[in-house]
């Protein structure tokens, strides 16, 4: 060490001596005149280079420290680059460069490279996408200071997007950077540059940048490329330590104080320059005294891990890599005073080599990315951007190579430990959010599907069944899985930015990256599946956070997708077929080996098959059911399934498999909060919290929802009912004839259990009628959701704005909506001296509030409730807490309300009621009975907007009153449900319901005057101006069509009876009736297409002359007693129709021909009969009237 330093300084002293002899102009001349420039060069970076930089270390204080490294500068400048810029100039650089920059016509791009910690703005009204950032400089003279905007810090690496007119939908320019001239995107800047220049320019660009990519690249310790040999290799070697991202700080300065023999304050400066730097030179000497340092830092990190990687390098190598640098960041400094040198930069880094395919000298950077240190790294991703992605000609070109290369660059980042802000990965930030180029690489390099199967390629634990699998990860893989999550954001910036147009090869395209997420989606369903702990608590706690962080990763991905589909039908169509594909791959072997049962409740039978969700395996992550249901969701928002169904598989849907996954998730949140997964440990009350959180439940809790709305809407409503009673496992509470007597076990714990199993089923009744908060389920648009969780939000208390965003879905804009809709629903509440503003409910808006809110917890619930009553009690209002009148729903959804009215649904509700007029029974909760009262009130509520909505009786559906007056079921004796809530109303154990029930009594005798006015109304339209007689008549009528109801009501009894004693017979005997039910069902369906209408005019009978002549304007009334439901029905043109039972046969009671055949029976009419009256027709009828749709049922 001391021996070098009288080197060192005669070395200096030399230099300082050869700037006084040094000219510049004169070596730039020479070089001019030279036929090989590259050699020329070269000789004078060999000679020189060495004796500038790497010297060996100076043992002097940090001060003399950094006065060696002005004094390096200097003669870099002096020595090696003024010559350089006097060749490209033609000129001295002092008047040439400021020239060229007055010359030169700037692009309105700002270009500004972030720094780390440099604070960012965006606006969250124009920006295109959260990644679209300005400098403060561009923020404060743009029109974005005045809209909403975010405020971040850098992490580096980015650039400010001002100027760019696809980052913004409007204001791209600041005042700085607005254009002064309409420039011609297409026009080549280097044309402006006088043609001598551009020769000397290209000439010098190809010479210093192949120069500096040879030196990064360069793998030799000891020797340098051809013509950079120096004219003396001395014996000066460095022992240089890199950086990584494994050891500790305290790890290197320990090893740093035993290799290097050095105080702990150097070894705190050496870590601290690798740390920043990248590398750093900790001995200086001849090569066995640097190899000596090497062996012991590699001897004392490699125990635990892998050692840290140190090179003992020649000093001449060393020195010319910091050249390089030093060459780059001057390339980068010069395109700054002329585009049309950009533009030349940019072609010559992008040429093709000899070698072919990923010759270029960009291409060997990136490729080299991960073995280059991290100084390195950052000043050539600096020229990057300086660069390439200043000039949109040559950014596109960029990008298809580093599409082209994404496979290669992602694997190489997977093996190296450094962060990904200092890998060429991260530019993919700034090619992928740009609108027009991610589509163009879509296209042209399916960037989309190779993404996706990138991230496939690199997630290979696998189970048996082909899912992920976490539970047995090593620490490599894990370090690597938290690696590869980048890939999920680089799929997001391709799709943050839905097109508005398509072509046929985005389609096909876009089509086989959906084919390749669908892939994905399925190695993800049904991962993590969990079995019922029985015994023994479970000893280990299994892992569940990866598979739950890739499913937070996913979700604005699939949300994206979906969007995407939104707006091409064409899409959305191919789309909805493939995902149903996929669904039916991962339901093929559902059944297999499941026993088949056949259930019975109510007079209704339905077929499924045996599983328990509390004995079998059960996974919460279902990703291809839920994009499935978001997929159908959106059929239904464009009217897709209205317009084209024929285009749609929708026969190929089996509902009860579409329910089946989705409706075992749910089963298990219902029996983890009945406590019968406790021995499972907390990972399992994690993963159902998750599933519930704001950051999951868009894309698992809400898409379940969605699912069973889509299964129930396709069901007959009580064989969904009798499916969801069976995978609750409470089947066998209701399914005896009389089942509002409640089965009992003596077990107390199963009692209770039970009693939370049904709270939580008739909780899940109530989501699925009723949430329809949801553009295409039901009829609203996406603020009024947004709206709906901010009322539910506020009604539990008053809150700030930060816990109102922290509780609202964030969109892939990271946008909530708030913003919208907050001032029409509450008001601001300004702190006062101390505290923080609040938000309150307004209270006009306290009548939409739902009590069982789908996204609400049981405490949040409980404090909105007693919120609730508390506002109404100060209010005077009723106190009852009725559920709110809900929007209407889609055409596609239309029939879930039949599950109101469906006669399970009636038996459990009855059930229930019967149960509660027992005062301490202890086999009923009162949240039960809350539950049931408010399915009641949304079934009330439902037929009266169906009867303030109709334009006459007969379009009315929904019966809900009348069926709720009806008796139990035989051989039942209980009373209506009407019956038993009136029983209730006074039941002093029941005082905290008898609000709602009264409410409910009210909405029946509401629901009857509504109707009673309505079928007055219809006869007094009917016939005007009626007398005494006509009164009695409408009594008379009044009496018979009571009495009509009353054999209507027990007929309907005997048939269900007798449809179940039917049912059952075929269904032992299923072989023999499947033909026949096929015919029948065939024949069904061909008569009710060719019935007449009902709108055809009927024979009426006029006497004009006699006694029995029919007065002008009138007609005659025929009444007609149906035979099988004893209505008295009035013929009319326009009313019910009314059917004969005929029998029609061929007949030849008048033939003279008998003998003849037919001779073509195909062709045959029989409404034309032949002269010789050779066959006829003959029918018979028995002469009993009834209705159409009676004789259709």
């Amino acid at each position: 060490m001391a021996e070098a330093e009288p080197d060192r300084r005669a070395l200096l002293s030399d230099l300082c001596s050869e700037f006084l002899n040094f000219s510049a102009k004169d070596t730039a001349s020479r070089w001019l005149a030279e036929a090989n420039l590259q050699v020329e060069i070269y000789r004078h970076l060999a000679e020189n280079v060495p004796r500038i930089l790497c010297l060996g270390p100076s043992g002097c204080s940090s001060k003399e420290e950094q006065r060696e490294e002005q004094r390096e500068e200097l003669a870099c400048q002096l020595l090696l680059l003024a010559p350089l810029e006097w060749l490209l100039l033609g000129e001295d650089p002092a008047a040439g460069l400021p020239q060229l920059q007055e010359n030169n016509q700037p692009s309105p791009l700002c270009g500004h490279v972030f720094k780390v910690g440099e604070p960012t703005y965006s606006c969250r009204d124009c920006a295109a996408d959260p990644t679209c950032v300005l400098c403060m400089q561009c923020f404060l003279g743009s029109v974005h200071k005045d809209h909403r905007y975010r405020m971040t810090t850098s992490g580096g690496g980015g650039f400010c997007d001002c100027g760019d007119t696809e980052a913004w939908k409007k204001g791209p320019y600041c005042q700085k950077h607005t254009p002064t001239t309409n420039k011609d995107s297409e026009e080549d800047p280097a044309a402006l540059l006088p043609a001598d220049m551009v020769v000397r320019s290209y000439n010098i660009f190809s010479i210093i940048l192949k120069y500096a990519v040879d030196m990064l690249t360069w793998t030799q310790e000891d020797q340098l490329p051809a013509g950079l040999e120096p004219p003396e290799k001395g014996d000066n070697y460095y022992c240089m330590l890199f950086n990584d991202e494994v050891h500790t700080y305290e790890q290197v300065i320990y090893t740093l104080q035993k290799a290097v023999n050095c105080s702990q304050k150097e070894a705190v400066s050496f870590a601290t320059t690798v740390d920043r730097d990248g590398r750093k030179s900790v001995r200086y000497g001849d090569f066995q005294f640097c190899e000596q340092a090497k062996t012991v830092i590699v001897r004392n990190t490699s125990r635990q891990s892998k050692p840290l990687r140190v090179e003992v390098m020649h000093s001449s190598v060393v020195a010319h890599q910091c050249f390089a640098l030093k060459a780059l960041s001057w390339l980068g400094q010069i395109i700054q005073y002329s585009d049309g040198l950009r533009r030349i930069l940019c072609q010559v880094g992008l040429e093709e080599g000899p070698e072919g395919v990923n010759s270029s000298l960009v291409d060997r950077l990136m490729l080299n990315d991960s073995k280059m240190w991290k100084g390195a790294r950052n000043i050539y991703h600096q020229l990057l951007m300086n660069s390439l992605l200043m000039d949109f000609k040559y950014k596109k070109v960029f990008a298809i190579q580093f599409a082209k290369n994404y496979r290669r660059l992602q694997t190489d980042f997977m093996e190296d430990d450094h962060e990904r802000v200092v890998s060429v990965t991260s530019l993919s930030v700034q090619l992928f959010t740009v609108p027009t180029m991610a589509r163009m690489l879509m296209v042209k390099e399916n960037l989309m599907t190779t993404i996706i199967r990138t991230f496939v390629d690199h997630l290979r634990h696998r189970d048996l069944q082909g899912r992920f699998q976490f539970d047995r990860y090593t620490a490599q893989q894990a370090f690597k899985f938290g690696r590869v999550q980048s890939l999920i954001g680089d799929l997001k910036y391709v799709l943050i930015s839905r097109p508005s147009e398509w072509s046929v090869e985005l389609r096909e395209k876009f089509l086989e990256g959906l084919d390749a997420f669908l892939e994905l989606l399925k190695c993800m369903q049904g991962m993590d599946p969990v079995v019922r702990q029985v015994g023994q608590h479970i000893e280990m706690e299994p892992e569940w956070e990866a598979a739950f962080t890739l499913q937070m990763k996913l979700t604005h991905i699939i949300s994206m997708i979906q969007e995407w589909c939104s707006t091409d039908e064409r899409v959305l169509i191919e789309a909805y077929r493939k995902c149903l594909s996929a669904v039916s791959q991962c339901h093929s072997g559902l059944p297999d080996g499941e026993q088949p049962i056949s259930l019975s409740l109510a007079g209704h039978c339905v077929d499924t098959f045996m599983y328990q969700v509390s004995q079998d395996k059960v996974s919460i992550h279902l990703p291809v059911c839920r994009l499935l249901a978001g997929l159908h969701v959106l059929l239904s928002r464009t009217d897709v399934a209205a317009r084209l169904p024929e285009q749609l598989p929708l026969g190929e849907l089996s509902p009860p498999l579409l329910i089946e996954l989705p409706l075992r998730c749910l089963v298990l949140c219902a029996q983890v909060l009945a406590g019968m997964w406790r021995r499972n440990g907390f990972s399992l009350i994690n993963q159902i919290y998750y599933y519930h959180n704001v950051k999951c439940r868009v894309e698992m809790f809400d898409k379940d929802v969605i699912m069973l709305q889509a299964g129930a809407s396709m069901m007959d409503p009580n064989h969904f009912l009798m499916i969801v009673l069976n995978r609750f496992e409470l089947f066998h509470i209701f399914r005896f004839a009389d089942c509002r007597k409640r089965y009992r076990p003596t077990n107390k714990d199963l009692v209770q259990q039970n009693n939370t199993l049904i709270e939580e089923m008739l909780h899940l009744i109530i989501t699925v009628i009723g949430e329809r908060y949801v553009a295409g389920v039901g009829q609203v648009e996406p603020f009024d959701e947004v709206r709906r969780e901010i009322i539910h939000q506020l009604s539990i208390r008053p809150m700030a704005h930060s816990e109102l965003v922290k509780a609202l879905p964030e969109n892939g804009n990271k946008e909530t909506g708030l913003e919208r809709v907050i001032d029409s629903v509450a008001s601001f509440k300004k702190p006062g001296v101390t505290g923080r503003g609040l938000y309150e409910l307004r209270p006009e808006w306290n009548k939409h509030f739902n009590l069982y809110f789908y996204h609400y917890s049981r405490a949040d619930q409980s404090k909105a409730e007693e919120t609730q009553r508390k506002l109404r009690r100060q209010s005077g209002e009723d106190p009852a807490l009725a559920p709110p009148v809900p929007p209407s729903l889609c055409p596609l959804f239309a029939s879930l309300v039949n599950l109101l009215q469906c006669d399970v649904l009636l038996a459990v509700e009855g059930a229930v009621l019967q149960w509660a007029m027992e005062p301490r029974g202890g086999g009923w909760t009162e949240s039960m009975l809350q539950r049931v009262l408010h399915l009641v009130g949304m079934a009330l509520l439902e037929e009266q907007q169906q009867l303030e909505n109709s334009n006459g009786e007969d379009d009315i559906t929904f019966l809900y009153t009348a069926k709720i007056t009806r008796p139990g079921d035989a051989p039942s004796t209980s009373g209506s449900v009407l019956a038993l809530l009136e029983s209730l109303q006074n039941a002093p154990h029941l005082e905290v319901h008898k609000d709602m029930i009264t409410w409910i009594l009210k909405m029946v005798a509401n629901i009857k005057t509504i109707r009673e006015r309505s079928s007055s109304a219809s006869a007094v339209t009917i016939s005007p101006g009626h007398g005494p007689e006509e009164t009695i008549r409408d009594k008379d009528k009044a009496e018979r069509k009571r009495k009509a109801e009353m054999a209507r009501l027990r007929r309907e009894k005997i048939m269900a009876q007798m449809s179940e004693m039917q049912k059952h017979f075929i269904n032992e005997n299923k072989e023999l009736f499947q033909q026949s039910l096929e015919e029948l069902e065939a024949s069904t369906s061909a008569d009710a297409e060719h019935s007449p209408s009902s709108s055809e005019p009927s024979s009426v009978s006029w006497v004009c002359v006699g006694p029995t002549r029919v007065a002008r304007g009138a007609e005659r009334r025929q009444l007609v007693t149906c035979i099988l439901c004893q209505e008295e029905q009035e013929v009319k043109c326009h009313g019910r129709a009314m059917v004969l039972a005929a029998f029609v046969q061929r007949s030849t009671v008048l033939s003279k021909k008998r003998c003849r055949a037919l001779p073509n029976a195909e062709r045959h009419d029989p409404l034309f009969i032949h002269p010789d009256l050779s066959m006829g027709i003959h029918t018979t009828s028995c002469g009993h009237i009834m209705h159409a749709t009676c004789w259709q049922r």
